[in-house]
């Protein structure tokens, strides 16, 4: 399964939480709110999930191993600073 597009759909300045994401997987799949964490100067992703009555979490979608996780989180991450840099970018122009 191959990672075909990755878009920044939101970005935060502040808390934790930077950015929304959605990725496009082999050009049929979409995985929407994938989220860009920032905890102890380290940048991870976190899965869509849904409450639970019992007030845990679940995720909804997930990779099922190190290697493809790991992949996925390269992917949005780099499609993450380059948003960054493309706002930075922006905000210098005007």
């Amino acid at each position: 399964m191959k990672i075909t597009d990755v878009r920044i759909r939101k970005i935060f300045t502040e808390g934790p939480m930077k950015a929304i994401a959605s990725v496009t997987f082999d050009n049929q799949l979409v995985v929407h709110d994938i989220k860009v964490i920032n905890a102890k100067d380290k940048y991870f992703i976190v899965m869509p999930s849904r409450k639970n009555p019992d007030d845990t979490y679940r995720d909804i979608v997930h990779p099922i191993n190190a290697d493809f996780r790991a992949l996925l989180e390269e992917a949005v991450k780099s499609a993450y600073d380059e948003e960054l840099l493309a706002t930075e970018h922006a905000e210098e122009t005007l």
